[in-house]
């Protein structure tokens, strides 16, 4: 079992920035892959990033060049650094990571940009 706990959400006003934490229970250099989607009020949730054991990186389209996702294998904690944020990005972030074939997902945290 991996427990996921994301911190770092909150309220910012449109080109300001965020940095999301992501605290695992358990080393994350046995965890394959673990990534950042957000789910906005009536629409799906969405890949935001991701980050695999060996470090490789992908993002949506619509956060190329703004965000960065980032591991810290000795504090066992994954990272998104927002920047340049828009109305469009406010949603609820949950972390991920894929454990031994398993999914599993964090709480969630909020992220609200004001126009």
């Amino acid at each position: 079992q991996v427990q996921l706990v994301e911190s770092g959400g909150g309220l910012v006003q449109a080109g300001g920035s965020l940095r999301l934490a992501c605290a695992a229970s358990l080393s994350i250099g046995s965890i394959v892959r673990m990534g950042w989607y957000r789910q906005a009020p009536g629409k799906q949730r969405e890949l935001v990033a991701g980050i695999s054991r060996g470090g490789s990186t992908n993002y949506a389209d619509s956060v190329k060049g703004r965000f960065t996702i980032s591991r810290d294998n000795a504090k066992n904690t994954v990272y998104l650094q927002m920047n340049s944020l828009k109305p469009e990005d406010a949603a609820v972030y949950y972390c991920y990571a894929r454990w031994y074939n398993n999914d599993y997902w964090g709480q969630g945290t909020q992220v609200t940009v004001s126009s």
